[in-house]
């Protein structure tokens, strides 16, 4: 039994022609009346032959109607402005025009890939006639436009903003969209004052001048931060290693900038380094930054650990600490050359301090910061040296140059007036911070930086959960697989309770897998988004991961089948006709096809498997932001 009724659209209107005769009819028998016909049966049939033939116009046209949409739809600009007009529910996400994807949609998309569908497209002259005003798909753009043709009504796609809270994926080839689409979602994160969170590795104009545009038309002046490493004097100063609860959270950070394939035991190294130098420096009421840290791993530990033992031995000797007689003896022997030296550059003073602290300090009234510097002073400096050769050319990365001192602030630069920022002062201030990554010429600090800022986010996140935060975040990451790390993959598991609202763009699932290491790594992560949106992409696993995300619907296959027969005799002739519908199981959108979708073009999958077909338009910032609004107009992706 089927459940769904059969139709065929993809075919000549007949009904038209059955129009046709009713009207000839109905012609006739005004004609006819009342001459030849009786008045009340001219009339009684007039209206049963204008009854019919309007009700054959009506099929007859919805036919074509449902035709003209095959030429698709071509792209369009809308300006921010009009965008305002159409996103004025706060509580509501507004992702571009289109319908709900029904399973009749599936059975019209699996009929047309049986006929050439340039067949069934209407004249432009006939749609004008008929009123179809939408303009086509031109011939030379990039897809098949039938795809958005198999639904002539478009609405305007909503879902609530509580939807959203699972995080969205948007996956596409380059220049399909999704440059388009993070633009549409930024804006209405801007306008609904969430504070903002832009990583983008490509540097996209086009991107920061919409960006620009919302920040002037909903924010404050000042709200608006950029960060770009190639241009460090134009934007703001970012120390992420500002904001921590616990010491060890500053080396968990570092960790997280390593490459993900680097070996467990070297990057647990890493992580001992940089805990032990940040812990001497809490103690010592230094504030860590990331060129401490590289000064002090890479150089040693050795000035740490001198004033650390001074203020320990001040603290449990007294004042007089300096005329205890065996200490004395101790750093009168170091100078001797009696005391034999672990590192090259320590001083006599601080071999005496070593020494008396293991020798006639007890265990029980011992520093465990201090313990673990003895054990990095004591460790072989080139063994050690290898052992964080992984971290040091990541921090030497971060600290060169000028975006050393734009990552690593100085407050009492006063030639420096660049805002100094971190995630809290930027989550207080409800600001739009976007940042350009530069990958292109240097996709390792990109990666770094991404992925030092998506660190202290985890990690704000979590301040934010024990604490509670003060406004929603709205974090936007473009090309994930190139700073995607742990702390991103927390963000999206477990940021939505700490009102993080997560948008992660990528182009394949192979992209994704080379930097987590394989396939399954990729999956996992991407199993923590709830909302897909897909645009065109020719990577096979990626679109087996769309599909089977969107799922399978039941499709009619009609069977047609005639025999004929003959015994010999003349005029003993039989023949039969037979149709027979069956329902199969198929994907509910053919994977062939997400590979042909035109520019802009998408499928979502939101709010729990809500299926949609839809298109955005370019957004035009207009012009703004230094006369920059119109420079890649073009750009798409």
């Amino acid at each position: 039994m089927l459940l769904r009724r059969y139709e065929m659209p993809w075919r000549r209107p007949i009904e038209l022609l059955s129009a046709m005769v009713w009207c000839g009819a109905g012609l006739a028998y005004v004609a006819m009346t009342p001459r030849h016909v009786p008045l009340r049966l001219g009339a009684a049939m007039l209206l049963i032959c204008v009854a019919f033939a309007f009700r054959r116009l009506r099929q007859g046209l919805r036919i074509i109607g449902v035709r003209a949409a095959l030429s698709g739809r071509a792209m369009q600009v809308i300006t921010t402005k009009e965008l305002s007009h159409l996103t004025t529910d706060p509580d509501q996400v507004v992702f571009g025009f289109g319908f709900e994807w029904q399973p009749l949609h599936s059975q019209r998309l699996y009929e047309l890939a049986k006929v050439d569908y340039r067949d069934l497209q209407i004249s432009p002259h006939i749609l004008r006639l008929l009123g179809y005003v939408t303009p086509a798909q031109p011939e030379g753009e990039i897809g098949l436009p039938y795809i958005h043709g198999v639904e002539q009504k478009e609405i305007l796609l909503t879902r609530p903003l509580q939807n959203f809270e699972g995080g969205t994926l948007i996956v596409g080839t380059t220049q399909s969209g999704k440059g388009v689409c993070l633009g549409w979602l930024i804006t209405q994160a801007i306008r609904r004052g969430d504070v903002v969170i832009i990583l983008d590795p490509k540097n996209s104009k086009r991107l920061k001048n919409i960006v620009m545009r919302a920040c002037a038309d909903y924010r404050e002046p000042d709200r608006f931060l950029w960060f770009h490493p190639a241009f460090p004097e134009t934007g703001a100063r970012l120390d992420f290693t500002f904001n921590w609860q616990k010491p060890t959270e500053i080396a968990s950070r570092i960790q997280s900038i390593l490459p993900p394939d680097t070996a467990g035991a070297f990057s647990a190294f890493g992580w001992d380094a940089v805990n032990v130098v940040t812990q001497g420096m809490v103690r010592l009421e230094m504030r860590p930054n990331l060129m401490k840290l590289t000064k002090y791993i890479e150089g040693g530990i050795e000035p740490i650990l001198e004033l650390s033992l001074e203020r320990f031995y001040e603290e449990l000797l007294g004042m007089g600490w300096r005329q205890e007689p065996e200490l004395a003896r101790l750093i009168d022997r170091a100078r001797r050359g009696t005391i034999k030296s672990p590192s090259p550059i320590a001083s006599c003073e601080l071999l005496g301090f070593v020494e008396y602290y293991e020798r006639f300090v007890h265990e029980s009234r011992r520093d465990k910061a201090i313990d673990s510097q003895v054990r990095v002073f004591r460790h072989n400096r080139e063994h050690y040296q290898k052992i964080t050769a992984n971290l040091l050319p990541i921090l030497s990365m971060l600290t060169s140059g000028d975006l050393g001192r734009t990552l690593s602030p100085d407050p009492f630069d006063a030639d420096d007036e660049r805002p100094i920022m971190n995630l809290e002062k930027i989550e207080r201030g409800g600001h739009v911070l976007l940042m350009c990554l530069d990958s292109l010429p240097d996709p390792s600090v990109a990666s770094a930086i991404g992925a030092m800022c998506l660190a202290d986010l985890a990690a704000r996140s979590g301040i934010r959960y024990n604490l509670g935060g003060y406004r929603r975040i709205s974090l936007f990451v473009d090309e994930v697989s190139n700073v995607i790390n742990q702390p991103l993959i927390e963000i999206m598991n477990k940021g939505a309770e700490g009102g993080i609202y997560t948008t992660a763009a990528m182009q394949t699932i192979a992209d994704l897998a080379k930097r987590l290491g394989n396939q399954e790594a990729a999956r996992m992560a991407l199993g923590n988004l709830n909302n897909l949106i897909a645009f065109r992409t020719k990577d096979q696993p990626t679109q087996e991961f769309v599909n089977e995300t969107f799922g399978q619907t039941p499709i009619h296959n009609m069977k047609v089948g005639r025999n004929t027969a003959s015994d010999g005799h003349l005029g003993d002739f039989t023949m039969v006709e037979s149709a027979q519908i069956s329902e199969e199981m198929s994907e509910l959108i053919p994977t062939s096809l997400l590979g042909k979708l035109p520019n802009l073009q998408f499928f979502a999958s939101v709010s729990g498997g809500r299926l949609c077909k839809g298109r955005f338009t370019l957004l035009d910032p207009g012009p703004y932001a230094g006369g920059e609004g119109q420079e890649d107009a073009g750009e798409s992706g």
